[in-house]
């Protein structure tokens, strides 16, 4: 067993690593730890993910920053998938997987027996709901279990006082949620033939719906009084950085942000937004600890539905939104490769010209904004603009920038 797999004082930050990029982004950008799936047994089969042999090359990279990785065997698996299992999680063990995430006691056993070694972290699949629930999955061998989305802070609360403090509690705090129970759902099965259960998912609940009388075919109504009809099932994303106070003092030890299919940008923004989050509550932890704005200012920049607080508080969820699309107000111009003689040098992203203003973000820093002025391609020659994608750029400017920084624009 690694010594990575240790929470850290204070709570875990853990963010998606959907590819390699993505991996990269969330350890440049504050997290405690990543977790990603392989080429199977994940429940994000459109993300990039894994080869066992990038798995191998994460998990080094990871924990020569001090990061652990947890990796997703959290389907609900079939015969001929739990066939292939066992030989997966050996190679998790030899590679020092920090835990591997299971939804399903049948692979909980297998990988009791398969890698004896590595801890086990009950995903959200399995709907832990109450304490009985998450004392047995412990007793079974977990050292973790992911509480399902539907429970409200005082539920968190008694969860925690009524098992072992050896168990953790990891929570979703940040990001897409669905209408159905802790992601179990087959809608998508039914509409596309598309597995949800086994990470397939065509999210047929973002879609527009109206309804059809049956002896009236071809007339369609708008469920509500609205032109575009109406995305019944449709959910708002999930924001919990406002509540650092109350999520800590409920109990949760692991801060799980969502979105292994999620660009690299959107996981070093959300990231470098909670680590600032968390950070900044742990210096002086109240429970009249208030965000900073420019930390509330960093969720409008990355593609997101409208937010809200899921079932946390005991309210209305609030998830369904007459709304199929994002909210995209920002893009990604370049990202700085190195500051030096007067220039930042960079590789573009989307096209920006010469006198845009560029927000830009450092890693685990505060965005500030600078000028394109003098803007410059990769042999020095004076462009308007730049054009063309991975084109290396160097704008003058006497801010120096950490590698990585990323520079954007508003739409």
């Amino acid at each position: 067993m690694s010594n990575q797999n240790k929470l850290p004082s204070g709570a875990e930050l853990l963010s998606p690593a959907g590819d390699m990029e993505r991996l990269h982004s969330a350890i440049l950008f504050g997290a405690d730890a990543v977790y990603l799936s392989g080429k199977r047994f994940g429940m994000r089969a459109g993300a990039g993910n894994f080869t066992d042999e990038d798995i191998e090359k994460a998990i080094e990279t990871a924990h020569k920053n001090a990061v652990s990785v947890y990796v997703t065997c959290n389907i609900v698996p079939r015969n001929e998938d739990v066939k292939q299992l066992p030989e997966f999680l050996e190679k998790l063990e030899a590679f020092g997987a920090d835990a591997v995430i299971v939804g399903d006691i049948g692979v909980l056993r297998m990988a009791k027996q398969y890698a004896p070694n590595t801890d086990i972290h009950i995903s959200t699949q399995a709907g832990v709901a109450n304490y009985v629930t998450a004392n047995e999955f412990y007793e079974m061998g977990a050292s973790r279990v992911v509480l399902a989305r539907e429970l409200n802070i005082s539920d968190i609360a008694e969860i925690r006082a009524k098992t072992p403090r050896e168990l953790e509690l990891e929570a979703f705090v940040h990001g897409s949620m669905c209408v159905s129970f802790s992601g179990r759902c087959l809608l998508s099965s039914y509409l596309t033939g598309r597995d949800a259960n086994k990470g397939e998912c065509a999210q047929p609940c973002r879609w527009q719906y109206a309804l059809c009388e049956a002896k009236r075919p071809g007339e369609y109504f708008p469920i509500f009084e609205d032109t575009d009809g109406t995305h019944i099932l449709n959910s708002r994303d999930m924001c919990l950085a406002e509540h650092i106070p109350e999520l800590v003092g409920a109990g949760i030890g692991s801060f799980k942000v969502e979105g292994r299919a999620k660009s690299s940008y959107y996981v070093a923004v959300v990231t470098n937004a909670y680590r600032a989050a968390i950070d900044g509550y742990f210096k002086n932890p109240s429970p009249d600890y208030v965000l900073e704005d420019w930390i509330k200012e960093e969720f409008s920049k990355v593609s997101h539905r409208e937010y809200s607080e899921g079932f946390y508080f005991g309210n209305e969820p609030g998830q369904e939104i007459n709304d199929g699309g994002y909210v995209r107000d920002y893009e990604v111009s370049a990202v700085v490769t190195e500051c030096r003689n007067g220039y930042i040098y960079a590789t573009q992203r989307n096209k920006f010209s010469a006198g845009d203003l560029l927000d830009v973000l450092p890693p685990r820093g505060k965005p500030c904004l600078i000028r394109a002025e003098g803007l410059e391609d990769g042999e020095g020659n004076s462009i308007m603009s730049a054009p063309h994608a991975m084109m290396p750029i160097r704008i003058k400017s006497d801010i120096v920038l950490p590698s990585g920084s990323l520079m954007r624009r508003k739409r």
